[in-house]
């Protein structure tokens, strides 16, 4: 047997007879496992409510009976966001983002129903995931274990002991190594179990559940070689564990929290109510379609009855309402996106600062894999706003475009006691107009967005491993 696998086996026993040890692994173990099925669940109750929800809002939305198209348009309708299945082991952002959107005409609203709202603040420290476990527990408990592998040797005085015996510094190293390596191989086998469990879901790719495994594995790698580094450098093994604790509370529990909070101030974004005032003044200043003085729609009043020959809106072959609605709603449409693009780009500056902070954590780079892979990240959110403006966009213009040919104006303008039925069109109108269906990405998407954030992880394990192939040269000479 080589001497690596001795110093390994050796390693083992130390811990296996160390009850403390014993007894946090096992925990650790059932905690993931826990995180497993209790995330699973979780997410599949939430898909379960937000399809049941949805069904419902869809209902309404068709059950409505024979009524004006523009009373549709207020009446509004429901989307909710359907989560992807990897959301069970990352759920990155959505508890913090909103659920649910509210669509009508002439505005734009914002997700809503965020479960930090509505939960204890325990929601807000962070869901018991694998994807949380083995993000900040993982890490704490391969401390505990491994802080002292090569300096409980120096202080001990049997480091030499061993080398004189035969056992090369490279030896010791890689077979300390290889111990830990084991524990964090059993540490992440459970969460690799929620895998398992959801890669037979519709929408589970094989490529972005590689690029979460590779991720982990490299995160819980760089660990082990952390630990073993600092063990390295420090002579004491108290030391070598305050050194590691400051270190995992630094990298894992202070950045994270800091960096969201860095980005916020540097790139402050608009809250509702300044957006809701900036649109509405620059809604006055392009045009008021009651306004028969209006330059903007006199002028298109003049364009449309040029377009159809005609001079009076009376004459027209189309209710000018409706044509008025559809002008008006792609004019606020246009309006509103260019606020949206302004704060999609703030808060890709946001973002952009958050990674380059986990060039100095790669707890943050992790994340940012993870979610990316899973489709949980910000892109994913957007991706469902971008979207649902889409489908409230053609909803609301339907509509308008159905006033336009399916009402009269004569009809539309009308007081007498008649008018309201004459302008009512058929509710199978409404039933007509397709669902809601949000495109989940494919995965050559979610991989390339994973990517980033891998490989500020990786390059921090090559860092970390060169560091600690220099510092065993040196072993001997402690």
């Amino acid at each position: 047997m080589s001497a690596i696998s001795l110093i390994a086996r050796d390693e083992l026993r130390l811990m296996r007879r160390n009850r403390v040890a014993v007894t946090a692994i096992l925990l650790l173990l059932v905690l993931t496992l826990v995180a497993v099925v209790t995330s699973w669940t979780h997410q599949q109750g939430i898909a379960d409510n937000r399809a049941r929800n949805q069904a419902e809002a869809n209902h309404a939305f068709e059950a409505q009976p024979d009524r004006h198209p523009h009373r549709v348009v207020h009446y509004g309708h429901f989307i909710f966001r359907p989560l992807g299945p990897l959301a069970a082991f990352d759920p990155g952002v959505d508890a913090f983002t909103g659920n649910t959107m509210f669509l009508e005409g002439h505005r734009q609203n914002t997700s809503n129903f965020g479960d930090v709202r509505q939960s204890s603040a325990l929601v807000r420290f962070g869901q018991l995931t694998p994807a949380f476990v083995l993000q900040a527990v993982a890490p704490l408990l391969l401390i505990f274990l491994g802080y002292g592998a090569i300096a409980r040797e120096t202080e001990g005085g049997t480091l030499r002991p061993l080398m004189v015996q035969g056992a090369s510094a490279r030896a010791i190293v890689l077979g300390k190594l290889a111990a830990l390596g084991v524990v964090a191989l059993l540490v992440g086998l459970p969460a690799m179990i929620g895998f398992v469990l959801i890669s037979g879901q519709p929408g589970a790719f094989a490529g972005p559940m590689l690029m979460i495994a590779l991720a982990y594995a490299a995160y819980l790698a760089l660990w082990v070689v952390a630990i073993l580094l600092v063990s390295m450098l420090v002579r004491r093994r108290r030391d070598a564990l305050l050194a590691l604790l400051a270190i995992w509370a630094v990298t894992v529990v202070l950045l994270p929290r800091v960096a969201p909070d860095m980005a916020s101030a540097a790139y402050p974004l608009a809250n509702r109510l300044q957006t809701d005032v900036a649109i509405a003044r620059d809604l006055r200043r392009m045009g008021d379609s009651h306004d028969p003085d209006d330059p903007h729609f006199a002028k298109f009043k003049a364009d449309v009855l040029k377009r159809y020959g005609v001079t009076r809106i009376e004459d027209l072959p189309v209710n000018y309402k409706g044509l008025l609605a559809l002008e008006g709603e792609a004019m606020t449409s246009r309006l509103f996106d260019r606020y949206a693009a302004e704060s999609f780009a703030a808060q890709a500056r946001q973002n952009a600062l958050v990674t380059g902070v986990g060039l100095l954590s790669p707890t943050i780079a992790l994340r940012q894999a993870s979610m990316a892979a899973a489709g949980t990240d910000f892109a994913g959110h957007r991706r469902f706003l971008e979207q649902a403006e889409a489908y409230r966009y053609a909803l609301v213009q339907r509509l308008n475009r159905l006033q336009a040919e399916a009402v009269s104006y004569a009809d539309d303008i009308a007081k007498d006691a008649g008018a309201d039925r004459r302008k009512r069109i058929g509710a199978d109108n409404w039933r007509r107009i397709p669902e809601f269906t949000f495109v989940q990405p494919d995965a050559r998407t979610l991989v390339r967005a994973s990517l980033p954030g891998l490989a500020i992880v990786l390059g921090w394990l090559v860092v970390a491993g060169g560091a600690l192939a220099l510092a065993a040269r040196r072993l001997g000479a402690k």
